[in-house]
C-alpha cells in the first residue's frame, strides 16, 4: 500500500474514532441478533462489550498511525478475556465469528469513509485493499490468541477431569451402604461442579425387584447436596417417593438410559437453576435411577465435556449402589469365597519379615475384593501387592482371585512393576469385556459390566536394599525408617486398573534395613469417624510407635483406626520389615566375552563356594555356572557379569546386555548342542529369565543339599 492511500485510510480511521462509540453500539447491535447466546450471561455480556470497544479503538489506531498490521498492539486483557469465555462455557466457534462480523462492519464503515474524503478512484481502490489485508491480519491475530487461549482451558480442564475421575473412584462406594453411597456422590459433585445435585434409585429395585420396571416409574431421593448451603428449595425430600412425568426428561433418561443436558432462562433470583444435566445410573445392563446436577449460583452453563465428565462419575457410583443392592443375599457366600482365595501362610522368603491382616466390611455393607500378597521372586526379592477391586459380594470375590492370580502369573516372569500394572490393566479390560458380554470388544469403559480395581505392586531387593513401586489408583503406603517417622512415599498416582490406554510409572527409593513398609486398601483409612486425611494422619502416628512385633504392629493399627469391630468397608494391610543381605552374603564378577572366561569363572565359584561352607554342592554349582556364562558368551552380548547369592538356597544369576530370551528345548540324539538348558532344569530347584530395561539375567537356584540327578540327561 503507497503512502498516499495509507494517508487516506489513516484519516477514515481517525474520522471513525470520533465515532467510537456509535461504531461500538452498531457492532454489539449486530452481535445480540446474530450471536444472543453471547449475551444471555450478563458477566459474558460485560466481557463482550468492553471487547468490542477495546478491538476496534485498538484496530482504528492501527490504521490511524500506519502500524503494520502485524505490529498493531493486541487489547492488554484480550487473552484473560478469552480464558474468562473459555470458563463460562462460551463456544470457541462464536467467539471467531463474532470477530469476523465486527470486522465487516468496521470494514464497511471505513469504505465508506474513503470516496468522501478522497475523489481519487485509485486512491481509494489501494486504500480499500490495504484495508483488507490489515483487517485480515489483525483478526487473524486475534483469533489465533484466542483459540490459544481457548486451548488452554481444555488442556486444564482435561486435566481437572482426570483428577476428578481419580477423586471419584477413591471418594464414591467407600461402603455398601446405599444412602451414604448416593450421598458421596451428591457430595462429591456439590464440591466439584454443581451448586445442586439430586439423587434419584428407582423404589422397586430398592425392595429387591429385578423384575423389568415399567412405568410410570416410581423413584425415591436418596440423597441431595448440599444441604448447608443456599440452593432451590427441593419439592422432594430425602426418602419421599415421587413419579416421574409422562414426557419429561427424567423419564427420557430413565427409558432411553443416555444422559442430556437443558439450559434454562436466566432469572434474577440466585437459587433459580439456568442449567441442568440429567444422567442415569447404570450398572450391569440395570437402570438403577438418575443423577440431576444443577448449577444456579455458577454463572457457566455446562457443556459437553462436563456431561462426560458426570457420566463417568456416575457410572462409578451406579456399580457401587449395585452392589450394595446384591449384597444381602450374596455376602456369606463371598466371605467365603474370598477367605478362599487369600493367601494362608506367607512363603518363606528372606527379604521381608510380613504380618498382615484381612477384615470383611460389617454386615451392613458386606464384604469386597480387598487382597495382600507375598511373592519370593529370583534373585532373593519379593514382591509386596495390595490391592481392591470395586465393588462387593460374590462377583468382587471372584474378580479380585482373578487378578490376584493374573498378579501371581505376571510375577513369575519377573516384570517391572509398572509393566505388570499395564498388563493388569489389560486383564481389567478383557474382564469388563466379558462381564458385558461383549466378546469382541476391548472393554474400554463404554460396556455396562466394567470392573475397575486399583493396585500398589512394590518390589523389595535385600542385596540393594531398593524398593520399587507403582500404584494404579491405589492410596500410596507408608514407611517407617530407624529414625521412628513414618512417612506416606509420594507415588505417581496411575489411573485405576480399567480405564486403558493410560501409563502407569514406577519410584524407586533406598530403605535402610530394618524400614517398616505398609500396604494397606482403603478402608483402613476411611472411617465415619474420621476422613482420608485424617486416617492418614491417624496411620503414620500408629506406625512411628514401637511394637514388640510386626503381628502386635497390626493389631495396634487396627484398634487405634478402626471405630468398631465392624468396618464400614473391607480392610487389607500388610506390614514388611526390611531385611538386607550384606556383601558377605553376595559375590559379583565382571566377565570378558571369551569362552576362556569359562574355567576362570569355574574357579573363582569353587573358592567362593567353599568361604561359604558349600562345598558340597561345589560341581553342581559349577555346571550351572559353566552351561550359563556358555549361553551368555555365545549369544548375549556384552557386558557380561555373573552373581552368586547365599539365601536360603543358592542363587546363581548371569546377567548380558541381549534381550534375547533363551528356552528349553529337547534335543535329538545325534544332536552335538541344546542340552545346557536341559541341564540346568535337571540340576536346578527352579530356573528362569528376568527382564531389565537393558539386557537379561538368566538365574537357576540351587538347595544346599543338591544331589547329582542320574542320569541328568
Amino acid at each position: 500500500m503507497d503512502s498516499s492511500a495509507g494517508q487516506l485510510l489513516a484519516r477514515a480511521a481517525q474520522e471513525l474514532r470520533r465515532r467510537v462509540g456509535e461504531l461500538s453500539a452498531e457492532v454489539e447491535q449486530c452481535l445480540r441478533r446474530e450471536l444472543p447466546a453471547l449475551y444471555d450471561a450478563p458477566a459474558v455480556a460485560r466481557v463482550v462489550s468492553q471487547n468490542v470497544i477495546d478491538h476496534i479503538s485498538a484496530a482504528l489506531s492501527g490504521l490511524e498511525r500506519e502500524i503494520a498490521p502485524s505490529r498493531i498492539e493486541l487489547p492488554a486483557a484480550d487473552t484473560a478475556r478469552s480464558l474468562g469465555l473459555a470458563r463460562h462455557g462460551t463456544p470457541l466457534s462464536a467467539v471467531l465469528r463474532a470477530f469476523r462480523l465486527a470486522q465487516g462492519i468496521v470494514n464497511d464503515r471505513l469504505l465508506e469513509e474513503l470516496p468522501r474524503l478522497s475523489g481519487d478512484a485509485q486512491q481509494v481502490s489501494a486504500a480499500a485493499r490495504g484495508l483488507i489485508v490489515v483487517s485480515t491480519t489483525y483478526v487473524d491475530r486475534v483469533s489465533e490468541q484466542g483459540v490459544e487461549a481457548f486451548q488452554e482451558e481444555r488442556d486444564r480442564r482435561l486435566r481437572w477431569r482426570a483428577r476428578m475421575v481419580n477423586e471419584a473412584s477413591m471418594r464414591i462406594g467407600t461402603t455398601l451402604d446405599i444412602d451414604r453411597t448416593a450421598q458421596e456422590l451428591a457430595d462429591l459433585a456439590a464440591e466439584r461442579f454443581a451448586d445442586f445435585v439430586t439423587v434419584d434409585l428407582l423404589d422397586p429395585l430398592l425392595r429387591g425387584e429385578d423384575a423389568v420396571v415399567e412405568t410410570p416409574f416410581v423413584l425415591r431421593r436418596m440423597a441431595q447436596g448440599p444441604s448447608d448451603a443456599e440452593g432451590p428449595d427441593p419439592a422432594v425430600r430425602p426418602q419421599e417417593v415421587h413419579r416421574c412425568h409422562d414426557g419429561s426428561v427424567t423419564e427420557r433418561a430413565l427409558v432411553t438410559g443416555r444422559p442430556s443436558r437443558q439450559q434454562h432462562d436466566r432469572s434474577e433470583d440466585p437459587r433459580s437453576i439456568h442449567s441442568t444435566m440429567v444422567v442415569p445410573l447404570r450398572a450391569r445392563g440395570t437402570t438403577l435411577g438418575l443423577a440431576e446436577f444443577h448449577r444456579c449460583g455458577t454463572p457457566a452453563r455446562y457443556d459437553d465435556e462436563d456431561l462426560l465428565l458426570a457420566e463417568e462419575i456416575a457410572a462409578r457410583a451406579a456399580v457401587a449402589v449395585d452392589n450394595a443392592r446384591r449384597y444381602t443375599n450374596a455376602r456369606a457366600t463371598a466371605l467365603t469365597l474370598q477367605r478362599s482365595l487369600l493367601p494362608r501362610n506367607a512363603p518363606l522368603q528372606s527379604a521381608v519379615d510380613v504380618a498382615y491382616r484381612y477384615l470383611p466390611a460389617g454386615s451392613d455393607a458386606g464384604v469386597g475384593g480387598d487382597w495382600y500378597d507375598v511373592i519370593p521372586l529370583s534373585g532373593a526379592r519379593v514382591a509386596l501387592v495390595v490391592g481392591d477391586v470395586v465393588g462387593h459380594g460374590i462377583r468382587a470375590a471372584a474378580t479380585m482371585g482373578r487378578l490376584r492370580t493374573a498378579v501371581r502369573t505376571l510375577a513369575d516372569i519377573d516384570l517391572p512393576p509398572d509393566e505388570l500394572l499395564t498388563h493388569l490393566d489389560d486383564v481389567v479390560l478383557r474382564l469388563s469385556a466379558e462381564e458385558s458380554g461383549d466378546q469382541d470388544g476391548p472393554g474400554d469403559g463404554s460396556n455396562d459390566g466394567d470392573i475397575g480395581a486399583t493396585c500398589l505392586y512394590a518390589v523389595y531387593d535385600p542385596v540393594s536394599r531398593r524398593c520399587t513401586l507403582a500404584r494404579a489408583g491405589h492410596v500410596p503406603p507408608a514407611v517407617v525408617v530407624r529414625d521412628g517417622r513414618a512417612e506416606l512415599l509420594d507415588l505417581p498416582p496411575g489411573p485405576p486398573l480399567g480405564l486403558g490406554g493410560l501409563p502407569f510409572e514406577t519410584a524407586e527409593i533406598d530403605l535402610p534395613e530394618g524400614s517398616l513398609i505398609a500396604l494397606y486398601t482403603d478402608g483402613l483409612i476411611e472411617a465415619r469417624a474420621h476422613d482420608i486425611d485424617g486416617g492418614l494422619t491417624a496411620l503414620r502416628e500408629v506406625l512411628a510407635r514401637p511394637a514388640p512385633s510386626l503381628d502386635a504392629a497390626c493389631d495396634t493399627v487396627l484398634e487405634a483406626l478402626l471405630p468398631s469391630t465392624k468396618p464400614d468397608d473391607d480392610i487389607a494391610l500388610l506390614l514388611a520389615r526390611t531385611r538386607a543381605l550384606g556383601a558377605d552374603r553376595v559375590a559379583t564378577w565382571d566377565l570378558e566375552p571369551d569362552p576362556a572366561e569359562v574355567g576362570r569363572v569355574r574357579g573363582e565359584v569353587s573358592r567362593q563356594l567353599a568361604a561359604w561352607g558349600l562345598g558340597d554342592i561345589d560341581f553342581i554349582a559349577e555346571l550351572v555356572v559353566s552351561e550359563l556364562v556358555t549361553n551368555a558368551i555365545r549369544y548375549g552380548r556384552p557386558p557380561i557379569s555373573l552373581r552368586l547369592i547365599h539365601d536360603r538356597a543358592l542363587l546363581l544369576e548371569v546377567s548380558d546386555a541381549s534381550s534375547t530370551t533363551p528356552h528349553l528345548r529337547r534335543a535329538r540324539v545325534f544332536d552335538e548342542g541344546g542340552r545346557g538348558l536341559l541341564l540346568v532344569a535337571q540340576l536346578a530347584e527352579q530356573w528362569g529369565t528376568r527382564h531389565a530395561r537393558r539386557g537379561k539375567t538368566v538365574w537357576a537356584q540351587l538347595s544346599e543339599s543338591a544331589e547329582l540327578p542320574l542320569p541328568i540327561l
